[in-house]
């Protein structure tokens, strides 16, 4: 699997390229901001991107997508819970900014169990709800994306709007701990971990 992680727009996203070895087929996930170097760097990867798939609806993970859509015709993806987010830019965080973001409807509705599929590669969706209601995480081939659920030493933000903390936990607890020790964490901010690490280090989530 190709992997490549960008750092992105003012609240340091990680933005990660995925793509399959063999085809070169390809997705997007958490376009968050800086268009343009990501299309740069699918073209450093040599990528034919087809989808855009997003772990959630809030602003720095979305701020590019329309941009990058246009760009490869690609299909967005987004949790059914979420998809709302992408218009709504109270929901989305974006009316606190000098430029809201109000996106078209996503293509692809995704639900716990989904596959997402490139090339020869697939990622299972994990519904991880709890930083937002339709928060999603990407689990295959010994690595798991995160998005905002967990981060190194860390769990994602609780008190903005839609965000349920117990929620937060038993997603974490039922779907992502679950996971073999040696998996590697893609988190939407900050380093990767790995599950074992996070079991053993990460005061929010226990022993």
């Amino acid at each position: 699997m190709i992997i490549d992680i960008l750092d992105v727009g003012m609240y340091n996203s990680n933005c990660y390229l995925v793509g399959c070895e063999k085809t070169h087929k390809g997705i997007i996930i958490d376009p968050g901001d800086e268009g343009d170097f990501i299309v740069s760097k699918v073209k450093d990867n040599n990528l034919k991107i087809e989808k855009i798939v997003l772990t959630h609806g809030h602003l720095d993970h979305i701020g590019a997508v329309e941009y990058l859509k246009n760009i490869f015709d690609a299909e967005v993806c987004i949790h059914k819970a979420d998809a709302d987010m992408l218009s709504i830019p109270e929901a989305n965080l974006s009316s606190l900014t000098p430029n809201p973001i109000s996106l078209q409807s996503a293509d692809v509705f995704l639900e716990d169990g989904d596959k997402i599929v490139f090339g020869e590669t697939e990622l299972t969706v994990l519904h991880t709800p709890g930083h937002t209601p339709g928060g999603i995480s990407l689990y295959g081939d010994g690595v798991v994306f995160t998005g905002d659920t967990i981060f190194f030493g860390s769990v994602g933000r609780t008190d903005l709007p839609y965000g349920d903390f117990d929620q937060l936990m038993e997603s974490i607890k039922t779907k992502i701990l679950t996971l073999p020790d040696d998996t590697i964490v893609y988190p939407g901010h900050g380093p990767e971990t790995t599950i074992g690490n996070e079991k053993q280090f990460n005061l929010f989530v226990g022993r």
